[in-house]
């Protein structure tokens, strides 16, 4: 079963890459980077992001505010109803989670931080949407994770990536890759 997903998330990385790399078109929001850029040289132009559907980008944003909104209250119930039960969730530190797996993880680290105010924010202008033909959509984007240390806030950030699914006109996760801890 592993081979057969590693293909496919193969494909998809390479379906992925030459789909940015076709489909980077410069906008009145260029932004040219490095002293002596020049609009001649498109290797040397970044733009700045936008969504390709506004009303996508909004509900994956909800979805997001929903899923996290869960998390910060520690409502393992709430949380869970976000996830695909085929989920797969990817940790740069903690390897490869199943649904059940991803659940328990979540219990434990809930029961572990009952009093230290574990919470999640989402870096708002990180978050990027992508949809995906016939499935769902791709959220990409950056988030800190802070809780309360000797009475301050200690945060630590990384990036993530969530494969959403909408089936029966509800919104899933099947696929968490949280990575640069």
């Amino acid at each position: 079963m592993k081979p057969v997903i590693f293909s496919i998330l193969s494909i998809l990385i390479f379906i992925l890459a030459i789909g940015c790399n076709h489909s980077a078109k410069p906008n009145s929001d260029t932004v040219l980077s490095g002293k002596n850029d020049t609009t001649d040289n498109p290797s040397l132009q970044s733009t700045k992001y936008s969504p390709i559907s506004k009303e996508l980008y909004d509900e994956i944003s909800h979805m997001d505010s929903i899923m996290f909104a869960a998390f910060n209250a520690h409502d393992l119930e709430k949380l869970k109803a976000t996830f695909s039960k085929d989920l797969e969730f990817y940790h740069d530190k903690g390897g490869l989670a199943n649904y059940e797996q991803t659940i328990e993880n979540f219990r434990s680290l809930f029961e572990k931080n009952k009093n230290i105010g574990l919470r999640r924010k989402l870096v708002k202008e990180s978050l990027e949407v992508y949809p995906i033909k016939d499935y769902g959509a791709i959220e990409i984007g950056e988030h800190d994770f802070c809780h309360l240390e000797n009475g301050k806030d200690d945060c630590g950030q990384c990036k993530f990536v969530h494969t959403w699914q909408k089936k029966d006109g509800q919104w899933k996760v099947t696929r968490i890759v949280s990575y640069d801890h």
